[in-house]
């Protein structure tokens, strides 16, 4: 099911890229998440969006806003998604994953109701996938690059000290946009948030058995990872 969600969201892609960009800004408004779309419905109805649609809390995950966006998004959930994939099951995974990015939309929404800027991309599912991989493989190895005055440097660290890393810099981030401009770094650091906590509440529902891996099991230490309007997710 890993594979399945990167080629269909991959295949959308390809799709995005022959739109005539009028088109493309188009699809982005009408499928991904806008949310004065749902907070204001008079303003909605005056320029033009359907009511009562909820469908773009789960077709926004599908798209993307560039190349680099979708790779990076596509690498991190091939890294971490098949390990828990394997406690799940392929389709308790897939409804884990959908609704993980329906929590993150959700959360987005809830803390920026006024935006009019429509906010695409997976990472809201991919992180709560993330969430579920730091209960299930706190001790799994990640090796991890950075740059050291531009010199590839790598080094394995916890999956619990790389995500819990990662969460931080999502949470932080993502209270300094609401202290700041609206469109700040044009990214959805809550809709992260929200993922990540949707992932870790939803996971005793779907994993089917639960046991913390040994050290080691689940390890990600042979896929080097590297992270780096419309905003993305």
């Amino acid at each position: 099911m890993t594979w399945t969600l990167i080629v269909i969201t991959s295949t959308v892609y390809a799709l995005e890229v022959l739109l005539h960009p009028e088109h493309l800004q188009q699809l982005a408004y009408l499928f991904g998440i806008v949310p004065a779309r749902y907070s204001h419905p008079d303003w909605a109805l005056q320029v033009g969006f359907p009511v009562d649609d909820y469908w773009p809390f789960v077709t926004s995950m599908f798209l993307h806003a560039g190349l680099l966006h979708l790779v990076a998004n596509m690498w991190i959930l091939w890294v971490f998604g098949d390990n828990v994939e394997d406690r799940m099951g392929r389709w308790r995974f897939l409804v884990f994953y959908l609704l993980c990015g329906v929590g993150a939309g959700l959360a987005h929404w809830w803390t920026n109701p006024h935006s009019i800027v429509p906010t695409v991309g997976a990472s809201g599912a991919i992180a709560g996938v993330l969430g579920a991989y730091i209960v299930l493989y706190p001790k799994a190895r990640v090796l991890t690059l950075v740059l050291l005055f531009f010199w590839p440097i790598t080094f394995e660290v916890s999956a619990f000290f790389y995500l819990f890393y990662w969460f931080a810099i999502q949470l932080l981030s993502g209270t300094a946009a609401l202290l700041g401009p609206e469109q700040i770094g044009g990214i959805a650091w809550w809709a992260h948030v929200g993922g990540f906590a949707a992932g870790v509440a939803l996971l005793p529902l779907f994993v089917r058995t639960w046991r913390l891996a040994p050290a080691g099991h689940g390890s990600t230490s042979n896929r080097s990872l590297t992270r780096g309007g419309v905003k993305t997710g």
